[in-house]
């Protein structure tokens, strides 16, 4: 692999790490590690025996890598791929922000990674914006945030200059900016055949133009946090301190364990957080958190309180707590939406194209309402409300495929919940002795192979210990 990376990639690793290149390169021809982190709403409060991302409770390294595909509890949201840097964000929220009600912006959140870990190291009463500018990758994030189950956010597709218009509107804007990619070398041969100087040249001003759209939508006395997955400095330091410098901002010290590995060397004006392969167990990463100069209490003087109206919900007894809820019906079905955050969901309608807010819990078909899918994956679903059908490993693949489910003509009509060890997998619709499948096509898992083995990221957790 390394004979395909640039040499003037490696000149540019030796001006950063003068003294580490060769433990740097050594672990770049090294295979990545495979790690997840569990969705704390569908997991519950509980700890496994198997080795912890450190800066992530509920991140874990699994000892091998699986076929996740065909692993019903991922295409559940019971937990999430992702690279143990990438996890830090929860690390940094939750110092930053606590349990503080928060209005927070993913500017740049396609997949979800980062999105649905804000979503969990964020308190109940926050609101997460996760948008993505390219509509193709927005429609993946907004897949990966529905399985995620939280309520108290929505998806969007926008520019960074169309939400700058929301003015002194959010608490926290994380941007993961796009960039060369350099930290991805050894999991994407496409990166490395791509990178180039002038393509650093290129991703520094991107992003520099992309924090500046943006920066008027930060409350004074907010926290911007500037991320990269790539190494050099044009991308890394020199643009937070473009930041700081140009649209005012002080850098914000992320407190860190020694023991973790991270670099946490001083830029000019402040701290920033490296993540090389030879000191973590994961991918490249930069972080710089910065503070929007400016007081809180300029931005609630010019706060005025919204007064909030609350519509009645047709299929209530589908959720739980409907009357924390506001209720919107459109022609092709309802949505369920936090009370509180309802006229900030409008004000986002007003800039950008918004995919989903809250959650999608019903469907019109004909003159009746059927539950979403959305529903399904929900922690506002009251199971109460439809009966179950428990399905064995080839039963839940077909349903994932989106095939009919024979079935054993004793359950009740209608439609019901499919599940799997016991967590909810969709919808279906009961018709005696076979199901119709609900689960939505574009999601359905496209393999026809069927694996021997039921991969099972869990069970390679060892052993669960409730807190």
């Amino acid at each position: 692999m390394m004979a395909t990376i640039n040499d003037e990639f490696v000149r540019q690793m030796q001006s950063v790490l003068p003294d580490e290149i060769e433990a740097f390169l050594a672990a770049m021809r090294e295979e990545p590690v495979a790690s997840i982190r569990l969705n704390r709403r569908k997991i519950g409060a509980c700890e496994y025996s198997e080795k912890r991302v450190p800066w992530c409770d509920y991140g874990y390294y699994l000892p091998q890598r699986i076929a996740f595909t065909f692993d019903p509890a991922m295409h559940g949201g019971v937990y999430y791929v992702q690279d143990a840097s990438s996890m830090f964000i929860c690390h940094v929220v939750r110092q930053l922000m606590g349990n503080r009600p928060t209005a927070y912006l993913d500017l740049c959140a396609a997949p979800g990674g980062k999105s649905t870990a804000a979503i969990d190291a964020l308190s109940d009463d926050s609101f997460v914006v996760c948008n993505e500018i390219d509509k193709t990758r927005a429609r993946i994030l907004w897949e990966n945030v529905v399985k995620w189950g939280a309520p108290n956010c929505a998806v969007t597709n926008g520019s960074a200059d169309r939400l700058g218009l929301l003015r002194n509107c959010f608490d926290v804007i994380a941007a993961d900016m796009p960039c060369s990619g350099e930290g991805m070398f050894r999991k994407d041969d496409e990166a490395r055949a791509q990178w180039s100087p002038s393509l650093v040249e290129q991703c520094a001003a991107r992003q520099r133009k992309i924090a500046t759209d943006v920066w008027d939508a930060l409350k004074p006395g907010g926290y911007f946090i500037y991320s990269t997955c790539t190494f050099n400095r044009p991308e890394n330091e020199e643009t937070a301190d473009f930041i700081a410098r140009h649209l005012g901002a002080d850098y914000v010290d992320v407190a860190i364990d020694p023991e973790w590995g991270i670099a946490n060397g001083i830029v000019s004006s402040g701290r920033c957080y490296r993540f090389f392969p030879h000191r973590v167990n994961g991918e490249g990463l930069f972080v710089a958190v910065l503070q929007k100069r400016g007081s809180e209490k300029e931005q609630k003087a010019n706060q005025k309180e919204e007064r909030r109206t609350r519509r009645n919900c047709p299929v209530g007894k589908w959720i739980k707590n409907p009357e924390l809820l506001e209720f919107e019906m459109d022609n092709d079905g309802c949505n369920a939406i936090p009370a509180k955050y309802a006229k900030f969901v409008g004000r986002l309608r007003s800039v950008v194209d918004v995919l989903a807010a809250g959650v999608r819990i019903a469907e019109k078909k004909g003159k009746d309402l059927a539950p979403a899918h959305a529903l399904s994956q929900s922690v506002i679903l009251n199971r109460d409300a439809f009966p179950e059908i428990e399905l064995g490993y080839a039963d839940i693949i077909k349903y994932l495929r989106g095939e009919t489910i024979a079935l054993s003509g004793n359950d009740a009509r209608g439609y019901a919940l499919a599940t799997y060890r016991g967590r909810v997998a969709g919808f279906m619709k009961n018709l005696g002795t076979r199901a119709n499948n609900c689960y939505p096509k574009e999601w359905r898992i496209r393999s026809t192979h069927v694996p021997e083995t039921n991969p099972d990221a869990l069970s390679l957790l060892g052993n669960r210990r409730e807190k």
